[in-house]
């Protein structure tokens, strides 16, 4: 690949990292905002939607993957897990043959709270993507999906990496 060429994706990199880093704020700013609304903490908030969309998506989460999804520890997502169910946001199941599995379930009225607050946001995101014809749409989604395989493979390269590294107590490599 030529230089001109290489400058170009590189400034087109920029120019769409920060519009998704843009995006990615305003996700954060909605979904504080959707933790404020439902009277939770924003850590709780991320867990019941957690919990809701993979629901919706027919893959409901177990404790462990729930952890990796919300970066928790184990037993700082047992006790997030205790305060929602205590407080009727979510129901632990043992659905699976293996009884020793736990299927996390969102509560009914959860699914209905967030179709009223995120409802009008959905129908101005549907106008918005109404302008752009189909096969566009279907490869900015294969973008999207292809960014986001790239940036899991990084990480997960570093979580290799760090593995493998002695660290000192404030975090440096001795």
């Amino acid at each position: 690949m030529d230089e001109a060429v290489r400058d170009g994706v590189a400034e087109q990199r920029e120019r769409l990292m920060e519009s998704l880093r843009i995006y990615g704020g305003h996700y954060a700013e909605l979904s504080r905002r959707f933790a404020s609304w439902l009277g939770l903490h924003s850590t709780d908030a991320t867990a019941v939607l957690e919990i809701a969309a993979a629901e919706e998506r027919g893959t409901p989460l177990s404790p462990a993957r729930l952890s990796e999804r919300i970066s928790l520890s184990t037993g700082a997502t047992t006790a997030l897990l205790n305060r929602l169910e205590a407080a009727g946001h979510i129901t632990r199941a043992r659905e699976h043959s293996d009884r020793r599995i736990v299927t996390l379930r969102s509560g009914g009225h959860i699914q209905e709270r967030a179709d009223e607050f995120f409802g009008p946001l959905a129908h101005r995101l549907d106008a918005a993507m109404s302008h752009y014809p189909p096969q566009f749409l279907d490869q900015f989604e294969a973008f999207v999906a292809d960014l986001n395989a790239t940036m899991d493979s990084h990480l997960s390269e570093q979580d290799s990496v760090a593995s493998r590294s002695p660290r000192t107590p404030a975090g440096r490599t001795p």
